[in-house]
Order: structure tokens, then sequence, then C-alpha cells
């Protein structure tokens, strides 16, 4: 599923997809797609809308020995289940979805394997957060009929709510995107009408009394919506690339905290700290980087500090600029005419 426009990301997403945001040099979609492949999928689709033209020319790539993928364009939002339940006729056996715009360490074999052993007609993977507030929860019971046990990773679902008050939490274990079902259960959404997995279809399924089985993940898990999680990110994946299943670009360098794509250029007179240095990217003589994203043929120039800040493809920032907390879009410069240690967003 990679419809999302990513609002909070703009103006990065402006001229692309939030699925095709970067990190770590590589767009947001293809460690989703690492997942599935190491998981044994090998035909993928990707339901797309806003600015499908741009993932339908990165996801022809994929077309290979590991798999083959295409993607599927939507004419007006359809939601969630709404955008799978247009490939219905291909949906001919059991099928995983996932979310397009968010980066984790899901492990799809074993999500397969519970899903099969305990009969489920959905199985969703889940994510531990430490304050459940601002998302939806998940309540599960050791049994298909069971009390909810708040302590569990893993269980059938019995429950669901949405941003619930300290006094409303039963769990803390959230949705993190990634779904398996049957297709009798895609079957149920209604034909034509704008619909979702979270808000419509599951909450159908547990009226039903279907079985929907749900596995914790353990690893990472980012949604990658907004300026400060994009950094968070990048960050977290530098610090545990080594217990993580995603792979590092051949020739990467990781220095001091930071990630620099091989096709990069950082001057030995900078200083780049906790930051990615994307492909084609460069960094000029004593440059100061702290905690910063460059995307694919952005500048810093000499002198440039910038601390929390992210530039989109072939931004510029000019010579001796001081800024904190700016996100630069697609082709932008910053200049040196005004303080901008106040601008942008707020981390």
């Amino acid at each position: 599923m990679a419809g999302g426009q990513g609002s909070r990301l703009r103006p990065i997403t402006n001229v692309r997809p939030k699925p095709m945001v970067e990190v770590l040099g590589r767009p947001v979609l293809d460690f989703v797609k690492d997942s599935m492949i190491q998981g044994g999928v090998n035909n993928i689709v990707v339901t797309t809308g806003y600015r499908g033209e741009m993932l339908a020319e990165h996801v022809v790539a994929w077309n290979g020995n590991a798999c083959t993928a295409r993607v599927n364009q939507e004419t007006t939002p359809m939601g969630t289940a709404g955008s799978v339940r247009l490939l219905l006729d291909e949906i001919t056996e059991t099928v995983v979805i996932g979310s397009g715009d968010s980066v984790a360490s899901f492990d799809v074999a074993a999500l397969l394997e519970a899903h099969k052993q305990n009969g489920s007609k959905a199985t969703m993977a889940l994510w531990e957060v430490e304050d459940p507030s601002p998302f939806g929860i998940v309540g599960l019971a050791p049994t298909i009929d069971g009390e909810i046990d708040g302590s569990l990773r893993e269980g059938f679902i019995r429950r669901f709510k949405e941003k619930p008050k300290p006094e409303e939490a039963f769990s803390n274990v959230i949705n993190a995107g990634l779904y398996i079902l049957e297709p009798e259960v895609m079957a149920l959404v209604p034909e034509g009408v704008k619909y979702d997995f979270s808000k419509d279809l599951f909450p159908r399924l547990l009226e039903m009394g279907w079985p929907m089985y749900a596995q914790a993940i353990d690893g990472v898990w980012f949604d990658v919506g907004s300026p400060q999680e994009l950094i968070r990110a990048q960050n977290t994946l530098i610090e545990r690339r080594n217990e993580l299943p995603f792979p590092l670009q051949k020739g990467a360098r990781i220095e001091n905290g930071s990630f620099i794509d091989p096709d990069a250029s950082v001057h030995e007179r900078s200083q780049v700290q906790q930051s990615v240095v994307g492909r084609h990217a460069s960094v000029a003589e004593g440059a100061v980087l702290n905690q910063c994203v460059l995307m694919s043929g952005s500048v810093v120039e000499e002198g440039a500090q910038l601390q929390s800040c992210i530039l989109s493809p072939n931004a510029v920032v000019k010579s001796n600029v001081s800024a904190s907390g700016v996100v630069l879009g697609d082709g932008e410069h910053l200049e040196n005419t005004t303080n901008t240690e106040d601008e942008g967003i707020d981390f």
C-alpha cells in the first residue's frame, strides 16, 4: 500500500509520494520490499494513487530473479482496504499486505507460520510502545474467545481502541501496518466504496467472530511521517546496523555515526556527525552537519553549519549559512541573507 501523500513531510513530498522519501539513500518502499522477499513473497503489487507515475518507474526495476512487481494505480482514493480490493480477482491465496511508508524489521516468514498454525483468517504485525495514547491499540487473548491480557505480545485479537486515554489503555501494542489475509477476508470489502483495514474491515471481522491473530515484531518500527521521525529512523538504522536485516549499499561508509553514500563527496575538513549524506550529495570544506539528512544531489557549501536539517534532492545550502530545523524542498536554495536559526520545523 503506497498511496500516502505524506502531508507532514512537506515540502519533501511536494513532488514525490511518501513511500519514495529516502532513508539511508533508498526509498522507504524498498525496505518493505526487502522484508517481503526475505519472507518468501515473489509476486508484489504496489497499490498507489498520489504521484503513482514515480512509483511505477521505480518498481519496474524490482523485476528479476527474486520477484515480479508492478504498480496498480487507483483513479480515486479508495482507502487502504479499498485499494487492495481492486485486485480481488488476483487474490486467490494467502496474501501479505504491507504499508509502503514505514521502516520495520518484519519477519514475514514467522508471521506466515503463526497465521497458519493458529487457523487465522487475518494476522497482524504489532509493535510495542511505551505510550499508546497517539496510536490504535490492540487487545490480545491467549484463546480465540479468551479474556484480554495486556501483557501479551502474541495472541488472538479481541479488541481495538483508537488513541486511548491512560485509563482506557488495555495494552501497549499497536498496529504495525503489515497483515496476512485469506482471500475470503478481502471478499468482504465492498466494491467501489472507500474502506479501511483498521477502521472498517478488522472491526467487522471481530463482530463476525472470525479468528484474528497478532504477533509483535522485534527490532525497529518507524512510521516515517514527520521530519523528526525521518531523522530518528536514519540514526537508529545506523546505530543498530549490525543487528537489523537491512542491507547497506556496497561501498557506503559509516563514520562518526553517519552514513555516507559511496557516490557522495565529503570534504576531509568538514565535520559530519550522526547524519546521512546521500548519492551525489556533497559537503564542502568547513561545513558542519549534526543530525542532518542530505538526499540525492543536495549540496552544503563552504562553512555552512546545520543542525537537524533535511535537504531534499538537489537542494543547496549556500556558504556560511547557519540553520537549525530547516527542511528544504527539491532544488531549493537557502541563502545567507537572514537569520535562519528559528526557521523551519520544531524539533
